[in-house]
């Protein structure tokens, strides 16, 4: 049984917990308050999950999801995240985050910055662009028309093709929006992020093309 770490239990983290169980993935959680404030949730979860410290998580899961907002300061567990794909899906908020003044100047993105603090890891951006109620609601099989889209961007193809394999059990289309670098065309206020409710492949690709960045 493939293990999922995720580092993060918020909507966005529960959410991803919830569609992975439901897809055959054990799942080992984490938040900042520890994992006995995790009860309810693992109780809600059931046997396949099971809740830990953020290391705990990062050391169980044969890959992992990040699903907290980075911080200048690299917090996350380094060592125990080494050598596996990582899924982010954070998103810049200026009035979550503060100001990163990288980001502002368009000099990096925020996934090239986790990328630089866990060096020994393959970072994806991943569900970056769905609100969360929806990755439970919103997936359909494969060749349903008017299937939803979501993009992955990563200087590794290989952890495209694990998010690519995640997002169609969950339901989802992918369109690859690599590198790192190009992440960006899917963040807030671009036409991705703006369509997020209908978009399908060849729209995503279109508004991933459009977009605009502002500096």
């Amino acid at each position: 049984m493939t293990v999922i770490g995720i580092i993060g239990a918020g909507e966005v983290g529960r959410q991803i917990a919830r569609a992975a169980i439901v897809n055959g993935y054990d799942v080992v959680i984490a938040n900042s308050r520890g994992p006995e404030t995790l009860k309810d949730l693992i109780d809600e979860l059931g046997p396949s999950a099971r809740a830990a410290t953020a290391a705990g998580a990062a050391a169980a899961g044969e890959f992992a999801v990040v699903a907290v907002p980075l911080k200048v300061i690299n917090d996350m567990p380094v060592h125990q995240l080494a050598g596996k794909i990582v899924l982010d899906t954070n998103n810049y908020m200026i009035w979550r985050d503060g100001r990163i003044p990288a980001v502002d100047s368009g000099e990096k993105t925020v996934h090239e910055l986790r990328q630089e603090h866990l060096p020994q890891s393959r970072v994806v951006k991943a569900f970056t662009h769905i609100q969360a109620p929806r990755i439970t609601t919103a997936g359909r099989a494969a060749g349903t028309p008017g299937r939803l889209a979501l993009s992955a961007s990563s200087d590794h193809p290989e952890a495209v093709e694990l998010v690519t394999r995640l997002y169609d059990q969950f339901g989802f289309d992918t369109v690859d929006n690599s590198p790192l670098g190009e992440s960006w065309r899917s963040g807030p206020g671009q036409p991705a992020w703006l369509a997020h409710e209908h978009q399908t492949r060849d729209e995503l690709i279109a508004n991933l093309a459009g977009a605009r960045r502002v500096v």
